[in-house]
């Protein structure tokens, strides 16, 4: 005889993803604070759900979300090294930086590692959104240091607990309605 579910499937996905959002919001506001930022991670933990939240949404999700902070990193150097003065003007060349290196991420779905665009331009925009709101971030000084300013280092590491977070969510789920 099987036994009753505590929960039905949409009753215990909530619970454990409030739960958890509760757990990670400790986090983001208490231990892991300055490292871990909760809109990034649960930017990710979206990212795991809609991939499918499996295994390989879970590598899928780190790995190409990783790459799209690489990838923005990268331009937001290139774009601290564009000029104010500079004959076209700072926006056009701006948008013609950002253009390029969003193409040169689409492209990468040729490598099957890197197939998944979608975590791509979320760890990508992750990346900018800290770099453009949160005041004196976007600088080199910033960008090439080793510390938990750079944002290749902190959306990174929100990146992957917030994917982890997705998967415990769904684990507890599980666990909920057996």
């Amino acid at each position: 005889m099987d036994k009753l579910a505590i929960f039905d499937k949409l009753t215990a996905l909530s619970v454990s993803i409030g739960v958890l959002s509760g757990v990670a919001t400790f986090l983001a506001v208490g231990p892991a604070s300055g490292f871990f930022f909760i809109w990034a991670a649960t930017i990710a933990w979206a990212a795991y759900f809609f991939l499918g939240a499996t295994k390989e949404a879970l590598i899928n999700t780190i790995v190409c979300g990783i790459f799209g902070v690489v990838m923005a990193w990268f331009t937001a150097i290139l774009l601290t090294n564009i000029s104010a003065t500079t004959a076209l003007g700072f926006p056009f060349m701006a948008g013609v930086t950002v253009a390029i290196s969003v193409i040169v991420l689409c492209l990468a779905a040729n490598i099957p590692q890197l197939a998944t665009i979608p975590a791509s331009v979320l760890g990508y925009s992750s990346t900018f959104a800290y770099l453009l709101q949160t005041p004196d971030k976007l600088n080199q000084d910033v960008l090439l240091s080793i510390s938990l300013n750079n944002p290749l280092l902190v959306i990174s590491i929100s990146i992957v607990i917030g994917t982890y977070f997705g998967q415990w969510s769904a684990q507890l789920s599980e666990k909920l309605t057996k």
